[in-house]
């Protein structure tokens, strides 16, 4: 029986264990019962029942009983929301991921817990004119060191150790990455912004790769020409769309930050799909001028487009595309002429006219406000 209870326990001691650098916690306890079980549990039961019991029990409470209790409470409960595993396991864990992008041809540079480049510049105190972006062969450059070679990737992540996340650098070869960045904070609605615009332009918004944020957005992954560059914007497409192009980077599915894990959308496509035409024409052109005079009778989004939108809502998005068509005409000072427009619009998508003016009501309050 002892030689079989030795030989059951051989493999529990052998098999890998998930926690690097705890391994002497887990394997204490399996030894202790090992040397009691053969031979104290069974002659207990037949013969020290009613008289050894409370004797064995008492010596051992005040020194062995606190301290498999001990080990369980030094650990902390898991945060929610948060992984449970350790920091080190979290940086192991980025590092995997970015070799896995990398090799994928995506070049990666590792990532703080606020999104930020790991690596601090070997120039800060004593900048560089111009800008010094990598010539001078150290790590801390931002963008500029993002690299496909493993040895490189490994390189950088030993040197940010604290690193717990990735980025993809965008507009490189081979891919040339265009991120849309869909923001939902602030009152925005980048997804429908965008639904907007693809509606008002006429252009598909392809199934794409697509990462879910921690704050609730989402992040849209194109792939687009060597030139013209696509240049890094916020907001400047719509409220709520931001744009990653050339110097810009996204953060990694599998990233940890400080407000939660970045990860790929169920069903997300294993590749990102071609920029269409008409959008890359939109994030290519030149901002506005600063100096052009806005003319009043063309607002930035045209009334008739806003009508049109909220008109082809489908089931599940009529009040999200009425109220956010209701925020553009507020923006644009059209809030009061185009209520019973936008009004008649929402009913004909199958609103009730109650619902249509409480949605408009809560827009322009957000905007006065």
């Amino acid at each position: 029986m002892a030689m079989h209870r030795r030989h059951t326990g051989t493999p529990t001691d052998d098999r890998p264990d998930p926690w690097p650098g705890l391994r002497a916690e887990p394997r204490a306890e399996p030894c202790v019962e090992a040397r009691r079980d053969p031979r104290t549990e069974p002659h207990a039961e037949a013969r020290r029942d009613p008289r050894t019991e409370p004797r064995a029990e008492a010596p051992r409470d005040p020194r062995t009983a606190p301290r498999p209790d001990a080990r369980p409470e030094a650990r902390p409960a898991p945060s929610p929301g948060l992984p449970s595993t350790p920091p080190g396991d979290a940086h192991a864990a980025a590092l995997a991921h970015a070799l896995l992008a990398a090799g994928h041809g995506y070049p990666v540079i590792p990532l703080t817990r606020s999104k930020l480049p790991a690596i601090r510049s070997p120039h800060r105190g004593h900048p560089e004119v111009p800008p010094c972006r990598g010539e001078c062969g150290r790590l801390g450059h931002g963008v500029h060191d993002a690299s496909t070679d493993p040895l490189t990737v490994r390189r950088m992540f030993a040197a940010a150790p604290w690193a717990i996340g990735y980025g993809l650098a965008c507009g490189r070869p081979p891919h040339h990455l265009i991120g849309i960045d869909l923001d939902t904070k602030n009152g925005a609605d980048g997804l429908t912004a965008l639904r907007f615009l693809a509606e008002q332009h006429g252009f598909p918004i392809p199934p794409t790769v697509t990462v879910l944020t921690p704050s609730g957005g989402r992040h849209l992954w194109l792939t687009g020409p060597p030139s013209p560059p696509v240049p890094n914007s916020v907001g400047r497409l719509a409220p709520g769309i931001d744009v990653r192009g050339t110097g810009g980077y996204l953060v990694g599915p599998g990233s940890l930050t400080a407000h939660g894990r970045y990860a790929l959308a169920p069903g997300s496509p294993q590749r990102p799909a071609p920029v269409p035409s008409t959008l890359l024409t939109l994030l290519t052109a030149p901002p506005p001028s600063a100096h052009r005079e806005s003319r009043a009778d063309v607002p930035p989004q045209p009334a008739a487009a806003l009508v049109r939108f909220v008109r082809a809502s489908p089931p599940g998005q009529r009040n999200a595309r009425l109220f956010w068509a209701a925020c553009r005409a507020y923006d644009s000072g059209l809030g009061q002429e185009l209520t019973a427009r936008l009004t008649e619009a929402a009913r004909h998508t199958g609103l009730s006219a109650q619902e249509a003016r409480a949605t408009i009501t809560s827009a322009a309050r957000r905007r006065q406000g």
